[in-house]
């Protein structure tokens, strides 16, 4: 179980509360979120993201990950998206404490 202020990740039960809220999240959704979370600050590539989650080799554009973590985001709503930082052509990272707009 991996817990960050109002987020928590239990992989036991494949839940995901914001806030005490249960996210509906798809099976990628939440391996994608249980996988960042297990490891807060590593920055991952796309690439490795798709070998690690998805199980497979990537081919071609990395546009899936890009499109996942969009929708993640959304689900995780505006006190939580922040979670998930953008390397800037690089890839993504958990940050535990992000910093939150004023």
């Amino acid at each position: 179980m991996h817990r960050t202020g109002g987020l928590v990740v239990d992989c036991g039960t494949r839940r995901v509360l914001a806030d005490g809220r249960q996210l509906e999240l798809t099976c990628l959704e939440f391996e994608l979120i249980a996988h960042l979370a297990a490891h807060p600050d590593r920055v991952y590539t796309r690439q490795h993201l798709m070998e690690l989650v998805w199980q497979q080799r990537p081919l071609g554009d990395m546009r899936t990950v890009d499109a996942h973590i969009a929708r993640l985001r959304r689900k995780l709503g505006p006190g939580h998206r922040a979670l998930i930082r953008t390397v800037r052509q690089v890839g993504y990272a958990f940050d535990p404490s992000p910093v939150t707009e004023a």
